[in-house]
């Protein structure tokens, strides 16, 4: 069973930069699609980047050029760089691991840019 645990959040000024860190225990880590989301408040949860077991990578169009998505699977972890940070990219992101057609999150961390 995947267990996730995200760090790495917090207050940044417009313009900033953050990692994401998500820590991945479980055997079968290696096989799963990963992906974080993130939840603004009175929003939706939404996609914001994905990584392939393969290492194939996917952003939505708001993140594209700023956010990388990356995977050390000898390390079961995955990160997400994002660099110039918008206050509309405030939100709790959360990791998402999805394998043999089972979805595990992690409890979220909060990400809060001011403007």
């Amino acid at each position: 069973q995947v267990q996730l645990v995200e760090s790495g959040g917090g207050l940044v000024q417009a313009g900033g930069s953050l990692r994401l860190s998500c820590e991945a225990s479980g055997s079968t880590v290696r096989f799963a699609d990963m992906a974080w989301y993130r939840q603004a408040p009175g929003k939706q949860r939404e996609l914001a980047a994905r990584i392939t077991s393969g290492g194939n990578t996917a952003y939505i169009d708001s993140v594209k050029g700023r956010f990388t998505i990356s995977r050390d699977n000898a390390k079961n972890m995955v990160y997400l760089q994002m660099n110039n940070l918008k206050p509309e990219d405030t939100a709790v992101y959360y990791c998402n691991a999805a394998a043999f057609g089972v979805s595990r999150w992690g409890q979220g961390t909060q990400v809060t840019v001011s403007s």
